[in-house]
């Protein structure tokens, strides 16, 4: 076989891989939409869970130096952290898990940004229920997704 013959059979194969692939990309495009709220739940979830650490850490303080009112706080910002940290994964990876935790998730979220929010005078609370209610819409939202 000449030069000749073997550039067109190259050229042709290469050809027909490309088409492959747009008919590929056109066919992952509804995925790629529904891929987009994962990942908008898995990163709402991962700040959040970053967020209710903070603010643990934050209440632990006031309640050593006395602020009882803020015990519940921080039980619960440990608590929706951790709810946070295993819908984070679920939802990155796109498990059929997911759509489970992550209603738990936002529930516990506005569980936590109701008891963050009777402190809008406290950045690390404001903050924290801030994050929390962004995380419990971002899981709605990719619950009505699926």
């Amino acid at each position: 076989m000449n030069r000749r013959a073997v550039l067109g059979i190259l050229g042709a194969g290469a050809a027909g891989l490309a088409g492959i692939a747009d008919n590929r990309a056109l066919a992952d495009e509804p995925h790629a939409k529904h891929a987009e709220h994962f990942d908008r739940c898995a990163k709402a979830c991962a700040e959040c869970l970053q967020e209710c650490d903070s603010c643990y850490h934050h209440c632990a303080g006031l309640v050593a130096e006395g602020h009882k009112d803020h015990a519940r706080t921080m039980n619960l910002c440990v608590d929706c952290g951790e709810i946070c940290s295993a819908s984070a994964r679920l939802a990155a990876r796109q498990s059929v898990l997911a759509a489970i935790i992550c209603e738990a998730c936002a529930k516990a979220c506005d569980e936590c940004a109701a008891a963050c929010g009777k402190f809008p005078n406290d950045k690390h609370m404001a903050k924290c229920a801030t994050a929390c209610r962004d995380c419990a819409a971002a899981c709605r939202d990719m619950i009505k997704s699926i």
